[in-house]
């Protein structure tokens, strides 16, 4: 068995996705191939993961490559956490630039003007990955942990015939988030507790949740949370449209037109809103790096504790064909009723020998579906401007953004963007 991770200078995640796949005794014997297009953190995670690996006599034999086609060839699982462009230059433009027209935001990576050209630039990388996984290694399981991903997992699974789903965080740490935010946890243990989510990637709703009897706990849920003065700008979605979505209050904000607006810049300290806060992130993560590599490299045994990535447990369940339960970015094909069948909707999905079996879950209540399409409408136009490299598809996706249209006149959009294909020249394919 060989599995093969790239954009694997990212270390860390490296590691811990890997490091869960090396204490996971079921799987044997297996190659781990380790890709990255920067030579120094790609040496570094190949030390990160054998040192693991020693530590916990793993079967597993870790090799770097600096060539994509050799790490793929023969593989039978692809792990995908490559960043295009880095922070520098092209995050920094992401906000940057739209920031000079006035307009806001706060992680960018998701949806808004970051979102479409973090994606654009992301697509042609990943397609290209994708024409040498369908020729040495066709029947490999791709899993994206890149985002934003329900545009790019959407893109690989209606362009490709790659075997993808989109793994993001944000489901399985919702309930218990929300109890320990809450200070319900003392009350209602989060292993007994049974709950439903299902929408689209960061805008997934938690329908049900219910205590080890199946009673309804949403009542409660909600009571405690009139007097909760965290988590303001989902605490408000939830008051406003009945139920709590999967992703931070930071994300949340700029999905919608109704939280970071010029026009009421009280909105940002009454929702505590942390403008430019991916910029933030990544210098710290820089800063942090510098010392957490030190420390890692200097070890020759590093011990690993199993994490909660959803990767390992994929992989154990295809290979054993013992079932798992994921909540994964899949095409729409008849699972959410009431969002388009092109969406890239994010549902529980099963895991066995046969790869990927998304559960149906019929309709969502229809205020949550409302929402779900205007982030959903974006994401059908950046892919189709990824495919079609027309700009007018690219201003198209800009017009129906939630947050931008809130701020910006339509001549502004269209300047804005094409300021931000003059900054990533280079990085993108030739658009007209």
């Amino acid at each position: 068995m060989k599995i093969t991770f790239i954009g694997a200078g990212s270390t860390v995640f490296c590691k811990n996705v890997l490091g869960d796949c090396i204490l996971t005794p079921e799987l044997g014997e297996f190659e781990i191939a380790l890709y990255d297009i920067d030579k120094k953190r790609l040496g570094e995670s190949a030390a990160v993961v054998s040192a693991i690996n020693r530590k916990h006599s793993g079967k597993a034999k870790v090799n770097a490559y600096d060539d994509a086609t050799k790490a793929l060839k023969g593989a039978d699982f692809v792990i995908n956490a490559i960043q295009v462009g880095g922070y520098e230059p092209c995050t920094v433009s992401d906000f940057e630039i739209p920031k000079k027209y006035g307009l806001r935001q706060t992680i960018a990576d998701t949806l808004g003007i970051g979102g479409i050209f973090r994606a654009l630039r992301t697509i042609p990388v990943m397609d290209g990955y994708a024409r040498v996984i369908e020729k040495v290694c066709p029947n490999a399981l791709f899993l994206n942990y890149t985002n934003p991903m329900a545009m790019l997992s959407g893109y690989m699974q209606r362009y490709t015939s790659v075997k993808t789903v989109g793994l993001c965080h944000s489901v399985q740490a919702c309930t218990g988030h929300l109890l320990s935010e809450l200070k319900l946890d003392g009350k209602y243990d989060n292993d007994e507790i049974s709950w439903k989510i299902a929408g689209i990637n960061h805008m997934a709703w938690l329908l049900e949740i219910k205590d080890k009897d199946g009673k309804d706990i949403y009542p409660v849920v909600k009571k405690a949370a009139e007097g909760f003065d965290g988590d303001r700008v989902r605490m408000e979605m939830m008051r406003r449209f009945g139920y709590y979505n999967t992703e931070s209050s930071e994300h949340t904000a700029e999905y919608h037109a109704w939280f970071i607006k010029s026009r009421y810049p009280e909105l940002i300290e009454r929702f505590a809103i942390p403008l430019d806060e991916y910029p933030r992130r990544c210098v710290n993560q820089i800063e942090g790096w510098k010392k957490l590599r030190e420390e890692l490299l200097a070890k020759p045994e590093l011990e690993h504790t199993k994490s909660g990535e959803y990767g390992s447990r994929i992989i154990e369940a295809a290979v054993t064909d013992k079932p798992y339960r994921i909540h994964g970015n899949v095409l729409n094909t008849g699972l959410i009723t009431n969002l388009p069948s092109a969406a890239c909707v994010e549902v529980p999905v099963m895991v066995d020998r046969n790869g990927f079996n998304p559960c149906y879950v019929g309709d969502l209540p229809e205020q949550c579906a409302a929402l779900n399409r205007t982030n959903i409408n974006v994401q059908l136009l950046t892919i189709k401007a990824a495919v079609t490299r027309k700009k007018e598809d690219v201003y198209a996706a800009a017009y129906l953004d939630p947050h931008t249209a809130a701020e910006l006149s339509l001549d502004d959009i269209k300047s804005m963007c094409d300021d931000l294909f003059e900054a990533h020249k280079g990085w993108l394919p030739e658009y007209k």
